[in-house]
């Protein structure tokens, strides 16, 4: 299998609008492994690796987000997967 890494910073009304934990259900649900966080400019930073097909699915939710949210742009950098996740979680 061939696994990649994505990082998304996704910018707009997305930090206390439940962004974070639905991004943890959704990744969970297509079997990605990473994170998404919170930063100080109001942005959330999400990290996923897992296959092609199921990063792309990830990457068209987190361009709509949970209802409350507010997506304005998103930003995406690729690279070769670690493997140093085990799961799909929430940093702070």
């Amino acid at each position: 299998m061939n696994n990649e890494r994505w990082t998304l910073l996704i910018h707009g009304r997305v930090q206390g609008v439940y962004y974070r934990a639905s991004t943890v259900e959704t990744a969970g649900e297509l079997g990605l492994t990473g994170y998404a966080r919170n930063l100080p400019d109001g942005s959330v930073e999400v990290v996923a690796e897992g296959d092609r097909e199921a990063l792309e699915q990830l990457h068209r939710w987190c361009e709509q987000g949970p209802p409350a949210a507010r997506v304005d742009r998103t930003e995406v950098a690729r690279s070769e997967a670690s493997g140093e996740f085990g799961t799909f979680d929430v940093r702070r």
